[in-house]
């Protein structure tokens, strides 16, 4: 086998979703509005099928590619994996969502293929110009996911100020970069790693070049002080476009933290420690206390994704195998929460009816206990409360922390932990002691009750049997 083949072999589930996504941009065109399901079928076919080429590919041999751009490890085809079953079910939430408010259009399948790939390319990037190139495929497709409802005047002005944000902190990690390059000589995450061990003493503009990235991949997060299109963009796009960009792009979020800050600037762990740990306790601080304030239901999950995010970087403070274990089990099993709690808005929305108040998830239990009980146990996982993975998830990061002699950290944790409670338990008390303002039935499709079911289900079963998700995050660092 060729260099070139070989190349081309490792990156087949890129390539194939690549030919995939233009090839339902191209389809789209020429069918007609009544048989727009064909977009919908093949986008999912496409999903299946790189799901398939992911499995095949897996090994636990690191193989980089293409020069040094690409790399196919474990910890890659992990996160590949979990990117592209979560946005499957992000489509079959679409469907009825797209329906019943007149734009099940392509475009929005186009779209979400193309961020997709963009996370595939962040999560196997080897190299600063890969990494930034499927950052900006991610964004620039999420940017026009948001605007994607042309005549909500809310999701325009939300579009508009997640692009000129976004803007701004992409051009702070583009200028991180460029002060990395120029003190290391080189681009490749690898050798620039290699560059800084070399260092014999600290370098200002090294650190600097740091700091300025830090701030690209906090503001992709979401975190604390770079948090402020998180609740507008939130609020103001179509909720299936909210449960798209809450989930799968955290999980390639936290790739690029690890591409980065780990695998890249390890060196500096020393410098990059203490930053996480100002900018978790602010995103704990923060998102828990202004959460109760909101009435907004999709507000409220946006500072609950702002702590979240802070409980994240706790795992990746601790600058070791078990914490970084810890955090990645984190990401994945929240992505899957918050996936289910927009599911739930979803399935209680309807035709000119958002249901994004908390006070429309009054007397849901009335009109449909088993969902009711779904969004129970998503909403006891997010407060982190057993027997569901929520608790398995904080227990393993404030571990993690007190393992390297932070125990006032851990404490912080657990207190604005125990702040966040209270919003949660809120919408439980809504769902079963008050009574319902109407009693009209959930209308939804036998597909998004049945996922919903199962992304609900999952989360219970991964509280009560944690140890095989967690095994397979340990394996990936080991």
């Amino acid at each position: 086998m060729t260099l070139e083949m070989l190349n081309y072999a490792i990156a087949w589930p890129e390539i194939f979703l690549l030919i995939m996504a233009s090839l339902v941009l191209v389809v789209d065109v020429f069918l007609p509005d009544e048989k727009r399901n064909v977009t919908y079928v093949i986008s999912q076919l496409s999903l299946i099928v790189t799901m398939a080429m992911i499995v095949m590919m897996s090994s636990n041999e690191r193989i980089i590619a293409f020069n040094g751009v690409f790399v196919n490890d474990a910890f890659a085809n992990v996160l590949k994996l979990f990117v592209v079953g979560i946005v499957a079910m992000v489509f079959v939430y679409s469907r009825r969502y797209l329906i019943e408010r007149n734009i099940f259009k392509g475009e929005f399948y186009v779209l979400g293929l193309f961020g997709l790939l963009g996370m595939m390319v962040m999560i196997s990037a080897h190299h600063f110009l890969s990494l930034y190139l499927g950052l900006e495929l991610l964004s620039l497709s999420l940017y026009a996911m948001v605007a994607f409802h042309r005549d909500n005047a809310n999701a325009s002005e939300a579009a508009m100020k997640y692009f000129v944000l976004g803007a701004i902190a992409s051009g702070m990690l583009l200028y991180g970069m460029s002060m990395v390059y120029g003190m290391t000589g080189t681009l490749n995450i690898e050798e620039v790693a290699k560059a800084i061990s070399q260092q014999q003493e600290m370098n200002i503009v090294l650190v600097f070049g740091l700091v300025f990235m830090l701030i690209g991949v906090a503001f992709k997060l979401g975190a604390v002080p770079f948090h402020m299109w998180i609740p507008d963009v939130y609020q103001g796009a179509p909720t299936i476009v909210t449960s798209y960009i809450a989930t799968a792009p955290k999980i390639a979020g936290f790739a690029m933290v690890m591409r980065l800050l780990v695998e890249g600037m390890g060196g500096l762990h020393a410098d990059w420690q203490l930053m996480l740990v100002i900018l978790s306790v602010l995103s704990m601080a923060i998102g828990n206390v202004v959460a109760i304030a909101q009435t907004n239901l999709k507000r409220m999950l946006a500072y609950s994704t702002i702590s979240h995010v802070g409980f994240i970087m706790l795992g990746i403070l601790s600058a070791n195998n078990a914490g970084y274990s810890a955090a990645m089990f984190y990401t994945l099993t929240y992505a899957l929460m918050s996936l289910g709690a927009f599911g739930i808005i979803m399935l209680l929305a309807r035709a000119g009816f958002e249901a994004d108040n908390l006070s429309d998830l009054k007397g849901l239990n009335q009109r449909s206990p088993w969902f009711a009980f779904m969004m129970l146990i998503l909403m006891f996982s997010m407060a982190g409360v057993p027997p569901t993975v929520g608790f398995w998830a904080k227990l393993a990061v404030l571990k993690a922390v007190i393992d390297i002699n932070m125990l006032w950290l851990a404490l912080v944790a657990v207190f604005f932990s125990i702040i966040g409670v209270f919003y949660y338990l809120r919408i439980i008390k809504l769902m079963y002691f008050d009574d319902a303002e109407e009693n009209a039935p959930l209308h939804n499709g036998r597909d998004m009750q049945v996922a919903l079911s199962a992304n609900g289900l999952a989360i219970l079963a991964l509280g009560i049997y944690p140890s095989s998700l967690m095994a397979l995050c340990i394996a990936v660092f080991s």
